[in-house]
């Protein structure tokens, strides 16, 4: 797939995990459902770190962000107990949706890689609608492309 590497990007937010029993298989092997939510703790947490926690927004502005389409790349296994660090960089934003790029990496190898295409829907109908204006100005203030 050749993604770009979010991890080596200045621009990048990376979230460490730990990986637990209920992440693996009967072998100690990650099984591949648990790297989503993986990915899914990363974006909550950069969202967060913005200043835009997901139960602040759907409470207060009354929007959430839903998964329209992911790629993934299954590089390399992760395994019980293994280290990780979970990459969310901001790829391209509109008005009502954003794409990232995030990877998995346990120190310098290269475990998965995602592109997620995520959409801003209104609570009230989960229709699109715009991505509120102070989380998009935090999003441009951090390199990204609109």
């Amino acid at each position: 797939m050749n993604l770009p590497d979010p991890a080596r990007s200045n621009a990048a937010f990376i979230w460490p995990i730990r990986v637990y029993w209920e992440d693996t298989d009967a072998g100690g092997v990650v099984y591949h459902a648990s790297y989503l939510r993986f990915l899914e703790r990363a974006r909550s947490e950069w969202l967060r770190s913005l200043g835009h926690g997901q139960d602040a927004m759907r409470q207060g502005e009354g929007v959430v962000f839903v998964v329209r389409a992911m790629r993934l790349e299954f590089l390399r296994p992760a395994r019980l107990d293994d280290e990780l660090q979970v990459a969310v960089a901001l790829g391209e934003t509109r008005r009502a949706s954003l794409q990232m790029w995030q990877s998995i990496r346990r120190g310098d190898t290269s475990l998965l890689e995602a592109e997620v295409k995520v959409a801003c829907v209104a609570v009230a109908d989960f229709r699109p609608c715009a991505v509120p204006a102070a989380l998009r100005a935090r999003m441009l203030g951090q390199g990204a492309s609109a």
